[in-house]
């Protein structure tokens, strides 16, 4: 599988610098992170009431406008609800709307758009990240996501609502999760130049992402494990939650292993010390 790694990767980046799409890879300012807004990546799990706090908070507090995307989580009317639920009991049920479109047509489609066009804050719920990527990627539904970043919104997702944010869509084969590269490689882009992984220490996945990180160095890995996250701005982050968060580069033999309060430099690729 090793050494696959890199002719996928140099068929997967020729698209990807290429093509005049919401996922072109930029380079101009910020090498991961988004130039404005807040990206919320969650390992899975139980979400924290921490978590939840600073979601709604980046997202304008009692003035948010959340829309929760719940696609990942099955077709239809079978959707995880809980983060619903629990916006709604937040804000109040005026405040939070479901998106759950089925088709690029309708992704592609104005009159869907609204809701997005109005939000503060999105939320990707968990399931499987390929349900994602099949509806959204490069359609106006995915320009309005970044559109909300450009205008300092905040976008969170956890499981696969986290692996959905990368450029690179790790686990997203339809077979299941067994499979790191799989039948859908391109994720929704929000955190350039990575791939996320999720669930890492209670699915002793911490050391998954190594070889492909040594196979394409001008990726980053970031493996987050249940009830934490990661809240990027720029080219930085801070971890929050219960758990810990490896991060995976080409430079170096092992990841660094994360925990609460510590905060990373995603431009130098190392660890942010505090004074």
């Amino acid at each position: 599988m090793r050494k696959l790694f890199p002719i996928l990767l140099s068929l997967i980046l020729g698209v990807t610098l290429s093509a005049q799409n919401p996922t072109s890879v930029d380079l101009s300012v910020t090498r991961h992170g988004p130039e404005n807004g807040s990206l919320i990546i969650i390992g899975g799990g139980t979400v924290t009431p921490e978590i939840w706090d600073r979601f709604i908070e980046l997202a304008g507090g009692k003035d948010a406008r959340i829309v929760v995307v719940t696609n990942a989580s099955g077709p239809g009317e079978d959707y995880h609800s809980a983060a619903i639920n629990t916006l709604s009991e937040r804000l109040g049920a005026d405040r939070v709307t479901r998106m759950h479109l089925e088709t690029i047509d309708e992704a592609n489609d104005d009159r869907n758009l609204a809701p997005l066009r109005r939000a503060t804050g999105i939320y990707f719920s968990g399931g499987r990240q390929w349900r994602i990527s099949e509806v959204y990627l490069n359609t106006k539904a995915h320009r309005e996501f970044f559109a909300l970043l450009a205008r300092g919104g905040v976008i969170a997702g956890s499981s696969a609502g986290a692996s959905i944010q990368g450029s690179f869509l790790w686990r997203g084969d339809t077979r299941g999760n067994q499979y790191g590269i799989g039948d859908h490689t391109q994720g929704l882009g929000f955190l350039k130049l990575s791939a996320i992984d999720q669930h890492i220490l209670v699915r002793n996945r911490q050391h998954d992402l190594a070889a492909f990180i040594q196979a394409a160095p001008e990726f980053i890995g970031i493996g987050l494990d249940e009830s934490t996250a990661i809240v990027v701005q720029k080219d930085e982050f801070e971890v929050i939650g219960e758990s810990y968060v490896a991060v995976n580069q080409a430079d170096r033999e092992k990841f660094y292993f994360l925990r609460k309060g510590q905060r990373y430099d995603l431009k130098e690729h190392k660890p942010i010390v505090n004074p």
